[in-house]
């Protein structure tokens, strides 16, 4: 049972990977191109709103669904894997908004906000902040047992 809860995390976190890895022909995101451009002067791109809204969503969701799973085989706690997406929820319900006024505005907030706003909507950078804090809640909870 053991081995079968590490091989889902492994699955779990090469899923992510996977992601990231065909982001270029899985998502439509005229943005990946202008952010990997060194040159912050870069053209601005033309993009389809709708289409761009749906492709981050849908992003989103793989996203949640794989670093709920990773959570859940780390824990094996509900709570803490409901916990997790409504964290990872609310942190994308924050910084989506954000990041279409900072593509409505067309960057002018300044490029590196708008460049790690679009990290916080692409990547599931709120896992790297959820595990430690879960690990440490639990260490807690086994304390306060003893």
């Amino acid at each position: 049972m053991k081995v079968l809860r590490i091989l889902l995390i492994i699955l779990g976190i090469f899923g992510l990977i996977g992601v990231r890895m065909v982001e270029e022909s899985l998502f439509y995101d005229p943005f990946l191109s202008y952010f990997h451009a060194a040159d912050k002067n870069a053209q601005f791109p033309d993009f389809e709103w709708s289409k761009l809204i749906i492709n981050y969503i849908f992003r989103f969701l793989l996203n949640l669904a794989l670093s709920a799973l990773i959570v859940h085989f780390i824990f094996k706690n509900k709570e803490y894997t409901m916990q997790a997406v409504v964290l990872m929820v609310l942190v994308f319900a924050i910084t989506f908004p954000i990041y279409l006024y900072c593509i409505h505005t067309k960057f002018e907030i300044g490029y590196l906000f708008s460049f790690y706003m679009r990290r916080f909507v692409i990547q599931p950078l709120i896992l790297l902040l959820i595990i430690p804090l879960f690990y440490y809640r639990k260490q807690l909870l086994k304390k306060v047992k003893n």
